[in-house]
């Protein structure tokens, strides 16, 4: 059974000016989908080509198997990634709201301390709202790396990869993410996998 790239919930122009479609034909059309073809590759004819997704990246880590799991877990990351992102931002609202000022003060708040944790972050990776036994927190995973394998809930991430971000803002890590959590993160999203 293949994995599949997850389609995108709009078009790849749909977040321009923002994120361009350049960026989402490199970053969507060429890097991602060669974590899925590589994948496919690498499953084919083993005990891994019948699990799902979620399965097939604990099992490559539990196995050790490296190469595997670095393709299988960016596919994963990737697709959970495309789905953290909106063309129709709207702020946390409600119960996200409340939840999100208990974790961290305040809105403003959140967004300060999570574009700290993206750009304190050395060299490639990710970082992650995460649902941590109930309450909101920030998390950051190295290279392919993902809270899926660590037993946390994933709830919003953003790609800090230079290739995420390099078309649109160059080196300038920090615009990006402020642009992220300000215009296009999907907190309605979030808020539904948190459960509120």
């Amino acid at each position: 059974m293949a994995i599949k790239q997850s389609e995108l919930k709009f078009a790849r122009d749909a977040l321009e000016p923002v994120m361009s479609k350049e960026t989402f034909d490199f970053h969507y059309g060429k890097h991602h989908a060669t974590y899925v073809k590589t994948a496919n590759e690498l499953i084919a004819g083993t005990k891994y080509d019948e699990m799902d997704l979620d399965t097939l990246v604990k099992a490559a880590k539990a196995d050790g198997q490296g190469k595997l799991f670095n393709n299988v877990a960016q596919s994963w990351n990737h697709d959970f990634f495309w789905a953290s992102l909106t063309d129709s931002f709207k702020k946390p609202a409600g119960a996200f709201a409340e939840a999100i000022d208990a974790a961290f003060g305040s809105f403003d708040k959140f967004k300060d301390a999570f574009v700290a944790k993206g750009t304190g972050h050395f060299a490639s990776g990710w970082v992650w709202l995460i649902d941590d036994n109930g309450k909101l927190a920030l998390d950051d995973t190295h290279d392919a790396d993902t809270p899926l394998v660590h037993g946390k809930k994933a709830l919003l991430v953003c790609d800090v990869w230079e290739h995420a971000y390099y078309i649109d803002t160059r080196n300038d890590r920090k615009a990006y993410l402020e642009t992220f959590v300000t215009k296009l993160a999907d907190y309605g999203r979030a808020a539904k996998l948190f459960g509120v």
